[in-house]
């Protein structure tokens, strides 16, 4: 049967296979287990069949269950163990085979001793262990001695890997003023050694740098905040290095490092502050509704929606002449104009705007007031402005047969400025190319310069001037509407010739013909027109006319029939109906 070593007595291996493999994996692991690497020598008397110096009762190696430390950098083969089988009489009969994993490559074996030797250097990282088979031939005749048997080699771990961060360099964040204890986030090193083997793969954590703002769990990696109050305003990135080792820290150990790039958050923890109490401003008089007077900034030290303001006006004489906005771009308060400004009126304002975070955190509440106050002074600045007309629009009516240079209006403007300048007056003539008007240039008298007529020109739309005498460039203008009233002054008129034939046996009292007048006038109460016959007509006996009373047709009489003529010249009579 096959043994490895000594048997302490002739049992089989079969017989005694678990009871002496504990005891075996024990003698091994007493040593190798301990944490301390056990020099090659010693492995090699542990793992031989030689004796060795005990107090206590010498047992068998099992031999199933080989043991050899990793990274053997020695100039010889390294021993690994023993294989050898209770037939072997020491003559050389026996000649011992070696297969499966690595034989020949990683592993050899001299086939008369049984001695099993490691010819590479071994990595545990890369290969834990490697399952061989062994088998004793008679050498002469080539026939197995013992059934072919299969044994596993565990590569023995010693510390030779530092951790490693292989996620590192971390990128945290944690809110500013946290406090002491506050989980920012947690690192891991992983070590290539074996876990289950002494401590080579046991980790702790330290912080090298980094103190005493933060700390770390040693057996965690979790990195927490050491120091109470930290505020972003006074530092804000901090650059941590943790150092992971092995060994559970202990002297000898590996280490591996990686940094933590740790920015504090911004809370809302700075009220805003005006850095001016006062603000003079001015504005000219003629700004336009909606145009900016000026900006107001309330400095925060916070940022993003932390540092959001809005800006009120909270009091003072101009809130209902100016405004203010918030620009969400810039957080500053824009004064513009509400209405329109007069220097004349009002010449300076004062404003008291607020400025305040509309975003609050309660638990820095004692730390307001969140908002401040300042004052704003606006001066309106004077601007020469055009002359303005009282009223701003003019309608006069007046006769036609008004005389040449007759008044029909006062026409009145000022200069609005506190200066009064002087006035001067003119007629825009591209309102009255007719030239029908005149203005006195220092009165404002509005007149009549030429003859007006109410069936020519009924209406006229006129523009008057007004200058500045000190500053011609400041020109006012109103418009004046003019009625032209009717005046009885013209005769009725016969809008065409009337020809009348009558029959020489007409009866008296015959209609003859309508006739019909038309007058340009325009009298209130209407047109009324009076017919007779011319005076050159008056004594003829033959014909009278009758006025109807309608203003329109009168009528002849002593007439039977109207004389007529077609197309081809032909005269016809038409009788009167």
């Amino acid at each position: 049967m096959w043994t490895s070593g000594r048997m302490s007595n002739a049992k089989s291996w079969l017989g005694l296979g678990m009871s002496l493999y504990f005891w075996g994996l024990m003698d091994l692991t007493t040593t190798v287990l301990s944490g301390t690497p056990t020099p090659p020598g010693k492995l090699e008397a542990l793992l031989s069949d030689k004796p060795q110096s005990h107090s206590r009762t010498k047992r068998s190696w099992v031999w199933n269950q080989f043991f050899v430390l990793e990274e053997y950098t020695g100039t010889d083969p390294l021993y690994v163990g023993k294989l050898h089988s209770d037939m072997d009489r020491g003559d050389g009969s026996i000649k011992y085979i070696l297969s499966g994993e690595g034989a020949g490559i990683v592993f050899t074996i001299d086939d008369t001793t049984g001695d099993i030797h490691a010819i590479q250097r071994l990595d545990r990282e890369e290969r834990a262990q490697y399952t061989l088979r062994a088998q004793a031939l008679d050498r002469r005749t080539g026939r197995p001695m013992e059934p072919e048997s299969e044994f596993i080699i565990k590569i023995q771990d010693i510390n030779d890997n530092e951790p490693k961060f292989l996620d590192g360099p971390y990128v945290a964040t944690v809110p500013e003023m946290s406090p002491v204890g506050t989980s920012v986030i947690q690192v891991t090193a992983t070590d290539a050694d074996d876990p289950t083997y002494g401590n080579s793969a046991r980790v702790v954590y330290s912080i090298l740098q980094g103190q005493p703002y933060f700390s770390v769990d040693s057996k965690t990696g979790v990195i927490r905040t050491a120091l109470m109050n930290m505020d972003r305003e006074a530092k804000e990135y901090y650059e941590v290095i943790i150092q992971a080792k092995d060994m559970g820290g202990q002297l000898g150990g590996l280490a591996g490092t990686t940094t933590v790039n740790i920015t504090l958050s911004d809370v809302n923890d700075n009220p805003p502050r005006f850095p001016q109490k006062h603000y003079q401003m001015s504005v000219l008089e003629s700004a336009p509704v909606s145009s900016t007077v000026g900006r107001v900034f309330a400095k925060d030290l916070d940022e993003g929606i932390n540092a959001e303001m809005k800006y009120t006006i909270v009091d003072g004489d101009g809130a209902d002449a100016f405004d203010i906005n918030t620009d969400p771009n810039f957080q500053v308060g824009i004064i513009t104009v509400k209405k329109p400004l007069s220097f004349e009126s009002k010449k300076s304002y004062t404003l008291k705007v607020e400025g305040a975070n509309p975003h609050l955190e309660m638990r820095f509440l004692n730390l307001g007031p969140f908002q401040d106050t300042t004052t704003v002074h606006i001066s309106v600045e004077d601007v020469d402005e055009p002359p303005i007309f009282e009223p701003g629009f003019y309608f006069v009516e007046v006769p036609e047969d008004v005389a040449i240079g007759t008044t029909i209006q006062i026409i009145s403007a000022k200069d609005p400025d506190v200066t009064n300048n002087s006035i001067r007056y003119s007629i825009d003539r591209s309102s009255d190319p007719g030239r029908f008007f005149y203005v006195d240039i220092t009165t404002g008298a509005l007149m009549t310069a030429r003859p007006l007529d109410r069936e020519e020109f009924s209406w006229h739309n006129i523009t008057v001037l007004a200058m500045e005498m000190n500053n011609p460039s400041q020109v006012g203008s109103v418009s004046v509407t003019i009625k032209v009233l009717d005046v009885n002054d013209n005769a009725p008129e016969f809008p065409r010739f009337y020809e009348a034939f009558v029959c020489e046996n007409a009866k008296a009292g015959q209609l003859i013909q309508t006739v019909s007048a038309v007058d340009l006038d325009d009298p209130h109460s209407g047109q009324h027109f009076y017919y007779s016959l011319a005076p050159e007509a008056a004594n003829n006996p033959n014909f009278t006319i009758r006025d109807n009373q309608d203003s329109v047709r009168k009528q002849y009489a002593a007439k039977c029939c109207n004389f007529l003529k077609d197309d081809f010249g032909h005269q016809f009579m038409e009788p009167i109906l």
